[in-house]
């Protein structure tokens, strides 16, 4: 009969790979990010100053968030990790979506339900490998 190992409850310590690795994901997602707010903020107009500055705002800020939010995660509980990352997934596409020019509650719906989507995944991923 084959046995599992007992897994640790305390945080694994980042090496460098990882540390590159979350930072280039959280650049990648900054990037993507950014442009696709400034274009969705564009609304097929000219480029202007305020699109390329909501651009790299949303950007930074996404990307700061992601690396934190990377850097705090496994040291919580699985039901607070999965309830992090749903409330990280729902504000980044409540913002975009709120840039649409859709009112204010169809934004909050839409945002609730990817975060409530992300907040499933996340539970039952954290649920079945404990890591």
């Amino acid at each position: 009969m084959a046995h599992v190992a007992p897994t640790s409850s305390v945080p694994r310590v980042l090496d460098g790979s990882a540390v590159t690795r979350t930072a280039t994901a959280a650049m990648l997602l900054g990037v993507v990010y950014g442009i696709w707010a400034a274009g969705i903020a564009r609304d097929a107009g000219p480029i202007t100053t305020g699109n390329v500055l909501l651009g790299v705002v949303a950007g930074i800020v996404v990307a700061a968030v992601f690396m934190g939010l990377r850097a705090i995660a496994p040291g919580l509980p699985r039901e607070l990790r999965a309830a992090a990352w749903a409330a990280f997934a729902g504000i980044a596409f409540g913002f975009l979506y709120s840039l649409t020019d859709a009112t204010v509650l169809r934004s909050i719906v839409m945002a609730l339900a990817v975060a409530g989507g992300v907040l499933a995944v996340m539970f039952y991923r954290y649920y079945t490998s404990e890591r």
